[in-house]
């Protein structure tokens, strides 16, 4: 029985006192590091729709993941209690893009740290993730490349035959590759995968194609939406 007993104290006993002024510096924080990864990520993000709306659930989500920790972290118990309380609850939201649940995860590991009282390393792994972030931006602003489905018609198939196709988008667009091409007495129908840098190159694939044929029909599809 006193081994029950221990046992059953040390379920109650509270091993580490809650610091109010530990948790006023590490919220203070939290809120600076939310504040520049939702800016971060309303800049650098590559959805295209609802940035600044879902960054502003970040500061929520990483204080609320703080207070949890700070306080489940003083007892077992309060931490077996958890596990049973996030048993029963279901997030249904939905995540359009991957890149919405990486940062999600970012957000939650903030206050994980945070609410576990390892500021240093917190900061520290917060700030190369941040580094990683801007300098990819900038690299992609540079470069500006796209990946896009081609789609070419007509209903002349004398005036345009896959050959000649073939050479004019491999003249204004070098990284092409054809990937569909049906040919039938009054339809004429060619796909490709393309990489492009700037919107011009379609302009002038639009206008190099028309120049052999009138009915010429081209229709493009950003790749990452396949």
């Amino acid at each position: 029985m006193d081994k029950w007993n221990l046992f059953q104290k040390f379920l109650i006993t509270e091993n580490a006192q809650i610091s109010i002024l530990d948790f006023i510096i590490n919220a203070a924080l939290l809120v600076v590091l939310t504040i520049l990864l939702s800016f971060t990520y309303s800049r650098c993000g590559k959805s295209l729709s609802g940035r600044k709306a879902f960054a502003a659930n970040f500061l929520l989500i990483a204080f609320t993941t703080m207070l949890i920790i700070s306080i489940v972290k003083s007892s077992l118990a309060l931490s077996l209690g958890l596990v049973g309380a996030l048993s029963i609850v279901r997030f249904r939201s939905a995540i359009k893009e991957p890149e919405e649940l990486a940062y999600l995860f970012l957000c939650i590991a903030i206050g994980l740290g945070f609410g576990a009282n390892q500021r240093l390393v917190t900061m520290v792994a917060f700030g190369i993730v941040l580094v990683i972030l801007w300098v990819r931006f900038f690299l992609n602003r540079k470069s500006e490349k796209q990946n896009l489905f081609l789609s070419i018609s007509t209903n002349e198939p004398g005036a345009l035959d896959l050959v000649t196709i073939k050479t004019i988008v491999n003249k204004v667009i070098p990284a092409a590759r054809l990937t569909r091409y049906d040919e039938s007495g009054e339809m004429l129908e060619a796909s490709w995968w393309i990489e492009v840098s700037k919107t011009e190159q379609l302009q002038e694939l639009q206008k190099e194609l028309s120049a052999r044929s009138g009915s010429v029909r081209l229709s493009f599809i950003d790749n990452n939406t396949l």
